[in-house]
């Protein structure tokens, strides 16, 4: 079972080398990825083609091919979201993929990100997402 971010924290606290830490919890570590490859694992996983997927996100086709080569390296984190809605990612596969790719989770205390969590949550379509969002006063994520 996965050890949870708070008892990760108290071991690391506990341990005088972190080298001891680091090889006893390194199946509790996050395996940091490119985004281009986490995001074509993910394609054939859900066995969802890149066109597809790139209709779905509401992306410039240009630009969404870019992200899949790994081209566009830093793309913002909003379009890494468009993507996730497009791949029907669950919560915690959303979290992951922010995770393995350096972008910060989405947090439930902030607004923007409770409306992404909500709509993740029910299987929301990128469109109704992205009107939820605007009814509040953020930009969309397309």
């Amino acid at each position: 079972m996965r050890k949870s971010t708070q008892e990760l924290l108290k071991l690391l606290n506990e341990t005088p080398q972190v080298s001891d830490y680091i090889e006893k919890e390194k199946e509790n570590m996050v395996q940091q990825t490119s985004l281009s490859q986490y995001l074509n694992t993910l394609l054939k996983e859900k066995q969802i083609d890149k066109s597809q997927m790139i209709k779905l996100s509401g992306l410039d086709r240009t630009y969404a091919y870019q992200i899949l080569s790994g081209t566009k390296k830093n793309p913002n984190r909003d379009k890494v979201l468009a993507i996730c809605f497009a791949l029907k990612l669950s919560f915690e596969e959303t979290q992951n993929l922010l995770k393995a790719t350096g972008y910060p989770i989405l947090y439930a205390r902030i607004k923007k990100d409770s409306i992404l969590i909500f709509a993740l949550q029910r299987n929301a379509a990128l469109v109704d997402i992205n009107e939820m969002l605007y009814d509040f006063g953020f930009e969309t994520l397309t």
